[in-house]
């Protein structure tokens, strides 16, 4: 059976910092109609930095969609025209005040493709050497250095429940 939906018609109907919203009306694979709203989300990327000791680098913030702290890995968007490992080392400097002498492709994933065409890039950084925080005028960011079988456990019971932490122990787990 074909499964391809069809675009018909698109619309912008919000345009934001991050995201976009659009509307579209697709053409089933049966020849209903129905429509779509899609979130358009620039590219991102995500950093697991595990140190020589095999401590992780994670980051604690308040996520106002949640109302609630909650511990990360670094991550953030690519701008345009930026190669993702470029993000990758940017994005660990800023917000955990590490620079990695190694940075490594781990895996990509699409977030939630059911609805939005954010793509996350997870890279694997090594040979840290720390400096300084360069935080964007609205984070504000506490590090933590964890172990990482703590880290893994941290996982296996739910207390880190971001997604992104979450597969990247996932991938460095796998990997090891």
């Amino acid at each position: 059976m074909e499964l391809i939906e069809k675009t018909v018609t698109k619309e912008t109907i919000y345009s934001g910092k991050i995201i976009d919203v659009e509307l579209q009306n697709v053409l089933l694979p049966d020849g209903r109609k129905s429509k779509r709203e899609i979130v358009r989300h620039s590219q991102a990327v995500a950093v697991l930095a595990v140190d020589e000791n095999e401590n992780v680098y994670l980051v604690e913030q308040f996520r106002k969609p949640i109302d609630s702290l909650i511990l990360e890995i670094p991550a953030g968007h690519i701008e345009e025209g930026e190669d993702p490992e470029y993000t990758a080392v940017r994005e660990l400097r800023e917000e955990t005040g590490m620079v990695a002498g190694e940075m490594r492709l781990l895996n990509k994933y699409y977030t939630s493709p059911g609805f939005t065409d954010e793509m996350i890039y997870f890279f694997l950084a090594g040979k840290l050497t720390q400096s300084s925080q360069s935080l964007d005028r609205d984070e504000f960011i506490n590090v933590k250095k964890i172990p990482f079988d703590d880290f893994l456990k941290m996982v296996k019971d739910n207390t880190i429940t971001d997604g992104k932490a979450v597969l990247a122990a996932y991938f460095y787990a796998s990997a090891r």
